[in-house]
């Protein structure tokens, strides 16, 4: 567990009390370019959780996560799905996740296309994965730019280990595209339905997500792919 829990009452968390890239003008940093991360991240975050004279307190979540990031101009030139999704990089405490969050694009700054993804280190945000094979995914929609608040609250409640069944949990993914956005979260044990049901309620509820949605196998979306049907609901 976290050593200072992100409870989903911390969720709401204002411009103060985040670290922010300032340049030495004293002027808010520009954001980065797609997928990349400004700045050295160990600097960032010693900056981001120390003052003066006080020693860096660290605070280590349960789980490493990693980030990666599937550009959709490097898609359109790759013949398999997946060859073009690379690493960005791995955090393993609070301080590391507000260091690179603060430096990467939110959802509504990224090209139509755009896959960016957080998944449990060692886990890769595949189908063909060992530990998603067998899993599933719960999906929200959301308007053209609506969903960067979601995505924030969706990560941290996720690396905030704030689902009763967070184990069964390997990651989280927002598809950009032309005219909407979606988050999903992707989980490990499909057949499950108790545990999964049990997480898209959680879900909704931190995110206050008043729609109904719906919860699909890995193995439906490979074999039918746009006709797989959703196997739970809330």
């Amino acid at each position: 567990m976290v050593e200072e829990a992100i409870k989903p009452e911390d969720l709401n968390i204002t411009d103060e009390t985040k670290p922010k890239t300032v340049r030495s003008d004293g002027e808010e940093d520009e954001q980065p370019e797609e997928g990349e991360i400004v700045g050295d991240v160990d600097t960032l975050s010693s900056s981001s959780s120390s003052r003066p004279g006080t020693a860096v307190v660290q605070h280590p979540l349960e789980h490493s996560w990693t980030f990666w990031f599937d550009n959709p101009s490097a898609k359109a030139k790759q013949a398999a799905w997946g060859s073009s999704m690379r690493p960005i990089y791995t955090f393993s405490t609070v301080e590391e996740f507000w260091s690179l969050y603060n430096n990467i694009h939110r959802p509504s700054k990224l090209a139509p296309g755009a896959d960016f993804y957080c998944f449990k280190n060692k886990i890769e945000p595949k189908w063909e994965d060992p530990v998603c094979a067998n899993g599933g995914k719960w999906t929200m929609t959301f308007q053209k730019s609506k969903s960067d608040i979601c995505w924030l609250y969706t990560l941290l409640a996720m690396i905030g280990e704030q689902f009763d069944h967070g184990d069964d949990i390997c990651g989280a993914v927002v598809n950009v595209r032309a005219r909407q956005e979606k988050i999903s979260l992707w989980t490990k044990n499909a057949a499950n339905e108790s545990a999964q049901v049990s997480i898209g309620k959680q879900w909704k509820e931190f995110l206050d997500y008043n729609d109904t949605i719906g919860f699909i196998f890995h193995d439906d979306a490979k074999k039918l792919d746009r006709g797989a049907k959703n196997k739970y609901t809330v």
